[in-house]
Protein backbone atom coordinates (compact mmCIF):
# COMPACT_ATOMS: atom_id res chain seq x y z
CA UNK A 1 0.00 0.00 0.00
CA UNK A 2 1.35 3.53 -1.05
CA UNK A 3 0.07 6.27 1.09
CA UNK A 4 -1.22 9.38 -0.31
CA UNK A 5 -1.85 13.05 1.81
CA UNK A 6 -4.43 13.75 -0.27
CA UNK A 7 -6.09 10.83 -0.89
CA UNK A 8 -5.50 8.55 2.50
CA UNK A 9 -4.32 11.37 4.38
CA UNK A 10 -5.00 8.74 7.98
CA UNK A 11 -3.35 5.30 6.21
CA UNK A 12 -3.96 4.21 9.79
CA UNK A 13 -7.11 2.34 9.28
CA UNK A 14 -6.32 1.21 5.87
CA UNK A 15 -3.49 -0.99 7.37
CA UNK A 16 -5.66 -3.41 8.94
CA UNK A 17 -7.33 -4.69 5.93
CA UNK A 18 -3.68 -5.79 4.57
CA UNK A 19 -2.36 -9.20 5.05
CA UNK A 20 0.17 -9.89 7.20
CA UNK A 21 3.80 -9.94 5.34
CA UNK A 22 2.51 -7.04 3.01
CA UNK A 23 4.11 -3.48 3.01
CA UNK A 24 3.23 -0.10 3.34
CA UNK A 25 5.32 3.23 1.65
CA UNK A 26 4.68 6.14 3.67
CA UNK A 27 4.70 8.90 1.05
CA UNK A 28 3.36 11.87 2.10
CA UNK A 29 6.38 13.71 0.65
CA UNK A 30 4.08 17.13 1.42
CA UNK A 31 4.17 17.11 4.95
CA UNK A 32 6.58 18.83 6.84
CA UNK A 33 7.30 16.76 9.55
CA UNK A 34 6.82 13.25 9.13
CA UNK A 35 8.40 12.04 12.05
CA UNK A 36 4.94 11.31 14.21
CA UNK A 37 3.30 9.84 11.21
CA UNK A 38 6.29 7.53 11.12
CA UNK A 39 6.40 6.08 14.27
CA UNK A 40 2.60 6.12 14.54
CA UNK A 41 2.78 4.04 11.60
CA UNK A 42 5.41 1.86 12.28
CA UNK A 43 4.21 0.38 15.61
CA UNK A 44 0.68 -0.16 13.75
CA UNK A 45 2.50 -2.02 11.81
CA UNK A 46 4.64 -4.06 13.69
CA UNK A 47 1.43 -4.95 15.89
CA UNK A 48 -0.31 -6.17 12.16
CA UNK A 49 2.99 -8.34 10.70
CA UNK A 50 2.74 -5.67 8.32
CA UNK A 51 6.23 -4.22 7.03
CA UNK A 52 6.88 -0.19 6.97
CA UNK A 53 9.16 1.32 4.51
CA UNK A 54 9.76 5.43 4.53
CA UNK A 55 9.57 6.99 1.33
CA UNK A 56 12.57 9.13 0.28
CA UNK A 57 14.03 9.54 3.70
CA UNK A 58 16.40 6.57 5.18
CA UNK A 59 17.55 8.68 8.00
CA UNK A 60 14.05 8.43 8.93
CA UNK A 61 13.58 4.78 8.19
CA UNK A 62 16.27 3.99 10.59
CA UNK A 63 15.13 6.73 13.33
CA UNK A 64 11.81 4.96 13.81
CA UNK A 65 12.70 1.85 13.29
CA UNK A 66 10.85 0.77 10.09
CA UNK A 67 11.53 -2.15 8.00
CA UNK A 68 13.24 -0.11 4.92
CA UNK A 69 13.01 2.45 2.59
CA UNK A 70 11.77 3.46 -0.66
CA UNK A 71 13.88 5.36 -3.00
CA UNK A 72 11.83 7.94 -5.63
CA UNK A 73 13.26 8.32 -9.04
CA UNK A 74 14.55 11.36 -8.97
CA UNK A 75 16.68 9.64 -6.12
CA UNK A 76 17.89 6.81 -7.55
CA UNK A 77 18.97 9.13 -10.55
CA UNK A 78 21.77 10.69 -7.98
CA UNK A 79 22.97 6.91 -7.79
CA UNK A 80 23.37 5.03 -4.09
CA UNK A 81 25.12 7.91 -2.28
CA UNK A 82 24.96 8.47 1.27
CA UNK A 83 21.58 6.26 1.98
CA UNK A 84 23.85 3.25 2.11
CA UNK A 85 25.37 4.49 5.40
CA UNK A 86 21.77 4.59 6.90
CA UNK A 87 20.85 1.10 5.52
CA UNK A 88 20.48 -1.80 7.81
CA UNK A 89 21.27 -5.38 6.53
CA UNK A 90 17.54 -6.60 7.18
CA UNK A 91 16.39 -3.63 5.28
CA UNK A 92 14.16 -3.97 2.19
CA UNK A 93 14.62 -1.44 -0.24
CA UNK A 94 12.57 -0.54 -3.24
CA UNK A 95 12.96 2.00 -5.88
CA UNK A 96 10.23 3.91 -8.18
CA UNK A 97 10.97 3.27 -11.67
CA UNK A 98 9.08 4.47 -14.61
CA UNK A 99 11.49 2.44 -17.76
CA UNK A 100 13.62 -0.22 -18.52
CA UNK A 101 16.32 2.13 -17.92
CA UNK A 102 14.65 2.72 -14.44
CA UNK A 103 14.61 -0.78 -13.35
CA UNK A 104 18.34 -1.07 -14.29
CA UNK A 105 19.27 1.87 -12.27
CA UNK A 106 16.93 0.70 -9.16
CA UNK A 107 19.39 -2.60 -9.65
CA UNK A 108 22.22 -0.51 -9.58
CA UNK A 109 21.90 1.33 -6.37
CA UNK A 110 21.16 -1.26 -4.96
CA UNK A 111 17.54 -1.86 -4.28
CA UNK A 112 15.48 -5.28 -4.04
CA UNK A 113 12.52 -5.02 -6.05
CA UNK A 114 11.09 -1.76 -8.37
CA UNK A 115 7.81 -0.55 -8.36
CA UNK A 116 7.10 0.06 -12.23
CA UNK A 117 4.38 2.66 -12.85
CA UNK A 118 2.00 3.57 -14.50
CA UNK A 119 0.72 0.43 -15.51
CA UNK A 120 -2.86 1.43 -16.47
CA UNK A 121 -4.41 4.81 -16.45
CA UNK A 122 -4.57 6.40 -12.31
CA UNK A 123 -5.92 9.25 -10.61
CA UNK A 124 -2.38 10.14 -9.15
CA UNK A 125 -0.57 10.89 -12.37
CA UNK A 126 -3.82 11.30 -14.66
CA UNK A 127 -0.88 13.20 -17.35
CA UNK A 128 1.23 10.00 -17.63
CA UNK A 129 0.99 7.91 -20.52
CA UNK A 130 0.11 4.50 -18.96
CA UNK A 131 2.35 1.18 -19.63
CA UNK A 132 0.03 -1.12 -20.35
CA UNK A 133 -0.14 -4.84 -19.82
CA UNK A 134 2.06 -6.23 -22.44
CA UNK A 135 4.94 -3.65 -21.98
CA UNK A 136 4.76 -4.22 -18.44
CA UNK A 137 5.38 -7.73 -19.30
CA UNK A 138 7.79 -7.39 -21.10
CA UNK A 139 9.71 -5.03 -18.80
CA UNK A 140 9.20 -7.42 -15.75
CA UNK A 141 11.18 -10.03 -18.36
CA UNK A 142 14.25 -7.58 -18.92
CA UNK A 143 14.50 -6.55 -15.35
CA UNK A 144 17.07 -7.52 -13.29
CA UNK A 145 15.24 -6.92 -9.69
CA UNK A 146 11.51 -7.98 -8.91
CA UNK A 147 8.51 -5.82 -10.53
CA UNK A 148 6.04 -4.62 -8.55
CA UNK A 149 2.99 -2.99 -10.72
CA UNK A 150 1.41 0.29 -9.45
CA UNK A 151 -0.42 2.91 -10.81
CA UNK A 152 -4.47 1.91 -11.48
CA UNK A 153 -3.99 -1.99 -11.28
CA UNK A 154 -7.61 -2.97 -10.51
CA UNK A 155 -9.17 -6.32 -9.73
CA UNK A 156 -9.18 -6.81 -13.55
CA UNK A 157 -6.01 -4.81 -14.13
CA UNK A 158 -4.60 -7.91 -11.89
CA UNK A 159 -5.66 -10.56 -13.63
CA UNK A 160 -4.46 -9.33 -17.37
CA UNK A 161 -1.17 -8.97 -15.12
CA UNK A 162 -1.66 -12.52 -14.17
CA UNK A 163 1.12 -14.05 -16.29
CA UNK A 164 3.73 -10.66 -16.35
CA UNK A 165 5.82 -11.97 -14.06
CA UNK A 166 5.30 -9.34 -11.78
CA UNK A 167 6.32 -10.30 -8.02
CA UNK A 168 2.88 -8.13 -7.00
CA UNK A 169 1.00 -5.17 -7.08
CA UNK A 170 0.59 -2.01 -4.90
CA UNK A 171 -1.81 0.88 -4.90
CA UNK A 172 -4.04 3.26 -2.66
CA UNK A 173 -7.14 3.21 -3.97
CA UNK A 174 -7.83 -0.49 -3.10
CA UNK A 175 -6.69 0.20 -0.06
CA UNK A 176 -8.87 3.11 0.89
CA UNK A 177 -10.94 2.58 3.77
CA UNK A 178 -14.79 2.70 3.26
Amino acid sequence: MMTDSDRLPDPIPAIAALPRHSAVILRHYDVPDREPLARALAAHCRRLHVRLLIGGDPRLAFVVGADGWHVPEWMGRRGPGAWRRWRRPDWTVTAAAHSVAGLWRAAAIGADAALLSPIFPTASHPQATPIGALRFTAWCRLSPLPVYALGGVSAKGARRLATSGAAGFAGVEKFLAK
